[in-house]
């Protein structure tokens, strides 16, 4: 083979190694702009706004809340893995523990998407507020699975005054 060739298909297969990197480069920061709260512009309060982040087997005390939160583990991450096509996308369910000063403790399970009739909610109520799962990472990957994960998960939750009282 002489030269040319060589330098064609050695330039060839560079630019596909660098259009697959860009490409889960944007995608990574896509996910990211996603599962980053953006700051309300009405009248509730920063702290309503603000995105609490828990590693797992992770226990912080909210005193603007008066509440002591807990991120116990994932009980269930059935989310398609990267690289995957699926049928279904999947959901990721975190246990997460809430006391308020004055209650016992609770167990939410928070699920990464809203789906009432597989009894999957984002959102949970007590004390008077609202809790959600806003972000559960890290993301599976195709040749890992999910049982790598356990122990290394994250969250992050919101915490927002709601109508309802202690549940």
């Amino acid at each position: 083979m002489s030269m040319i060739p060589k330098t064609i298909l050695f330039s060839i297969g560079l630019m596909s190694v660098l259009n697959c990197n860009t490409r889960k480069e944007a995608k990574v920061k896509n996910a990211s702009s996603i599962n980053t709260p953006q700051t309300a512009m009405n009248s509730s309060s920063a702290k309503d706004n603000a995105l609490i982040n828990l590693s797992e087997g992770e226990n912080k005390f909210l005193k603007a809340y008066d509440m002591n939160v807990t991120f116990k583990g994932v009980s269930e991450d059935s989310r398609c893995p990267e690289g995957v096509n699926c049928i279904w996308a999947g959901v990721a369910v975190a246990h997460v523990e809430v006391m308020g000063t004055a209650t016992r403790p609770v167990i939410l399970n928070l699920a990464s998407t809203e789906n009432p009739g597989r009894n999957y909610h984002q959102s949970a109520d007590f004390n008077g507020y609202t809790i959600t799962l806003k972000t559960i990472a890290p993301y599976p990957a195709s040749a890992e699975g999910t049982s790598a994960l356990k122990g290394k998960y994250t969250i992050g939750i919101s915490i927002q005054k709601s109508d309802s009282t202690t549940k």
